[in-house]
């Protein structure tokens, strides 16, 4: 019998001979073990993936963090893909005890000048056990002959190195039949009879969140109560236990082996992969771009000493209708704009992508607004914070018209427009949800906006916002600056 090469039958009388110092030798060189053949190009160092998911980490997109290290966007998008979203390396940075790919370029350099093993030593400041040790083991095979390239010899150290450690739930048949039956379980009645549920879509790798569309009826658990159950279900039994992050891991990244990657459905964000929260702040999406972000808004409209900043939204009622709000920061001040119904609404069916005829469109709001907005003197109207709305679309010709520049919020952030959203409370008091907003006129409302704005406000020092802005106003004409205090 022949192995790598060798009769195992004459292995004692090759060996025997060999004094041990050699065979030591041979052991730490993976002695009679063909070497590690050249990968052609191996993948980028750990070096370089550790710094593509920490820029991951802070928002930026596959592709930005893909070319900032030097791959391209598809090696980046594979990497992000095939991980789930979630690092799969520790991002610590490794001990002084490993060579580093630095150093292994400092090596091949000095080994092409014909530099001998403690010169390099000496040069890296390494022992020359470390320098002769990397030089035998993680050279470059190419052809049968041994040449040391600084790539090569760190995937052969990465490839060495790794130690993959078996999912839990892959060895615990108990406790992964426990897990999928709270995420994937059946729904039932109260009697113990199944519920099916509709028909969903297959899964096809993707966001399983379908706007307007049938989802998979599941158990449902989080993998948070999950984990948390375990210990209430079974007390004594530590090897029920499992965390959370470890049930995201399972679900999200491919090879884990222990759950399906179709699961991810049972989850509440149905979400294929895992997204930083970083990356949902100052995301651009369709009209909104890098420089009408929040965070590239005035410093001077966040403390609300300059009057002239303006946040705005609107507040929604049945049938597509509408009305919208604006506030000024500093004096609270409040208008209301008045989006009547466009012709031929309620005439024939909504169009996918046809005229929009609620009253509330890109071009209907647009008009709307600037009407508003150029009734204020041009000192009071500096900058506009809305919220992610489609209906600032055309916010770059809202501009032109008025001089007033736009800023959108970051998604899910209402707290970002706080005086705007409390507002809002006080209107639902004229304006409750599940009405019809559309049988108010202009009239109707300037006469609320005028009771709101004469309503004496704390924050104010129990002036009204009607007050306030009216000394705004005067001091502008003095040519002085307002403030509030």
């Amino acid at each position: 019998m022949e192995v790598c090469g060798v009769v195992t039958e004459d292995w004692d009388a090759k060996t025997s001979d060999v004094p041990e110092g050699v065979r030591r030798q041979w052991r730490a060189d993976r002695a009679l073990r063909p070497a590690m053949r050249s990968p052609g190009r191996p993948d980028p160092s750990r070096v370089v993936q550790r710094q593509f998911w920490r820029l991951i980490a802070t928002g930026v997109t596959t592709a930005e963090a893909s070319l900032t290290v030097g791959v391209s966007w598809p090696v980046g998008t594979r990497w992000y893909r095939h991980a789930g979203g979630m690092p799969p390396i520790c991002l610590r940075e490794p001990t002084g005890r490993y060579l580093t790919f630095e150093e292994r370029e400092e090596i091949a350099i000095l080994r092409a000048k014909g530099a001998g093993v403690r010169e390099i030593a000496r040069a890296l400041e390494r022992d020359p056990g470390t320098i002769s040790r990397e030089l035998r083991r993680n050279a470059a095979t190419r052809g049968g002959r041994q040449e040391y390239r600084a790539t090569v010899a760190q995937w052969k150290a990465q490839q060495s190195a790794t130690r993959p450690k078996v999912a839990k739930l892959v060895t615990n048949d108990r406790l992964r039949e426990y897990v999928q039956q709270r995420l994937d379980g059946t729904v039932r009645r109260a009697d113990g009879t199944v519920v099916t549920g509709p028909d969903a879509a297959e899964w096809k790798g993707r966001k399983m969140k379908p706007h307007r569309a049938d989802r998979h009826w599941a158990t449902a658990w989080s993998p948070q109560q999950i984990s948390n159950r375990l210990r209430i279900d079974f007390p004594d039994d530590e090897s029920m236990r499992i965390s959370h992050e470890a049930l995201y891991q399972s679900l999200f990244i491919e090879g884990r082996g222990a759950l399906k990657r179709e699961l991810v459905a049972c989850l509440r964000t149905g979400r294929a992969l895992r997204e930083p929260r970083a990356r949902t702040r100052n995301k651009p999406q369709g009209h909104v771009t890098a420089d009408v972000v929040l965070s590239a808004r005035p410093a001077e409209a966040a403390d609300r000493a300059v009057p002239g900043h303006w946040e705005g939204d609107l507040i929604i009622g049945t049938g597509r209708s509408a009305i919208g709000t604006l506030v000024e920061r500093s004096s609270r001040s409040t208008l209301l704009v008045h989006l009547p119904r466009q012709a031929g609404w309620g005439e024939k069916p909504v169009v996918k992508n046809g005229p929009a005829l609620a009253g509330y469109g890109a071009v209907a709001m647009n008009a709307a607004l600037a009407a508003s907005m150029t009734a204020l003197p041009e000192q009071l109207r500096k900058t506009l914070t809305w919220d992610r709305g489609k209906e600032l679309s055309r916010h770059a010709q809202f501009t032109l018209e008025t001089g007033t520049k736009v800023f959108f919020a970051d998604p899910h952030s209402p707290w970002q427009r706080p005086t705007n959203e409390n507002t809002n409370g006080l209107l639902r008091q004229y304006f409750p949800k599940g009405t019809d907003l559309s049988r108010w006129n202009a009239d109707d409302l300037e006469a609320v906006a005028l009771a709101v704005n004469n309503r004496p406000r704390k924050v104010l020092d129990w002036k009204t916002p009607a007050e306030v802005f009216n000394e705004q106003l005067q001091l502008l004409e003095q040519g002085g600056v307002a403030t509030t205090g």
